[in-house]
């Protein structure tokens, strides 16, 4: 079986140490990831890791948690993936987005998770989310690139977002990363024309109906790594209630664990999920796999 990880950071500080050997055995288990930046320096990280690799792609983009309050100073010593922008610079991610390795803009979207402590700052930090991530959609359509969506506690400025800008502009392509609504978002979704990314998300809230509602043709599967650490399951234990979460850095080589529970809950073979996924990731984005 063949995989691609649709969404991880092997761009980030977590893998400095061994982020070649996590490549390599990810290579040789047969899972291709595709890095996902945060912000300039983590896309750059991630295009160039692409470049140096056969069978590792790249997103560019600037996450809602990356965008800077202009009124607020970063700490000196923040790593590079941490620092934040005031605005997405269209020229900088322009000059990443002509490497062919360089397969989506994400990820990019919407993050009200984490709220200022007044409500003015909070509707300040919604309207500069939206504004970068409204220039992050006509990028993305000028670099005729599929999108990797982030909503966090933010499905229905999202969703009312995409439908008037694709309304306007025409459609994107692109797929919800961390899918986490349901059954009413997962419509919404598919109605834009979205796929559905599942990862270790789904070990810790109930997706399972919108989980067995998503069209074949419209899954796909991801790590987040090195984030959403899956429990280290079998298809065995699954079926008796599985061992506890497992704890420390996610990895690529978990997507089969991700897929195992994705195949429990839609009642088909593990191979079928496999293929099916893989089939969906190449033709999203572009990509033929070795």
């Amino acid at each position: 079986m063949k995989f691609i990880d649709t969404h991880c950071h092997l761009n980030l500080a977590e893998f400095e140490n061994d982020r070649e050997a996590v490549i390599k055995n990810s290579l040789e288990r047969g899972i291709f990831p595709i890095n996902a930046g945060v912000n300039y320096q983590s896309s750059k990280a991630a295009a160039e890791i692409a470049e140096n690799h056969d069978g590792v792609w790249a997103a560019i983009g600037l996450h809602p948690g990356n965008i800077k309050d202009p009124a607020k100073v970063d700490p000196a010593d923040a790593l590079p993936e941490n620092i934040r922008e005031t605005g997405f610079n269209f020229q900088l991610y322009e000059e990443l987005a002509q490497s062919k390795k360089v397969v989506a803009a994400g990820e990019i979207g919407l993050d009200y998770f984490y709220k200022p402590k007044t409500e003015k700052k909070f509707q300040e930090m919604k309207v500069r989310q939206i504004e970068v991530f409204k220039n992050q959609l006509d990028f993305a359509r000028a670099m005729k690139l599929p999108v990797m969506l982030h909503c966090r506690a933010a499905h229905g400025d999202l969703i009312k977002i995409l439908k008037n800008d694709f309304t306007k502009n025409g459609k994107i392509d692109g797929v919800v990363h961390c899918f986490t609504g349901g059954l009413a978002e997962l419509r919404e979704y598919l109605e834009l024309g979205l796929r559905i990314g599942l990862d270790g998300i789904i070990f810790k809230m109930d997706l399972d109906e919108a989980i067995k509602n998503i069209p074949p043709a419209r899954l796909l599967l991801e790590t987040d790594c090195p984030y959403l650490t899956p429990p280290r399951v079998s298809e065995a234990s699954l079926a008796a209630g599985g061992p506890p979460p497992l704890t420390g850095r996610n990895e690529p080589r978990n997507i089969k664990i991700i897929a195992q529970r994705v195949a429990q809950i839609r009642r088909q073979p593990l191979e079928s999920i496999a293929a099916i996924s893989t089939q969906n990731a190449q033709e999203l984005f572009g990509i033929e796999i070795m």
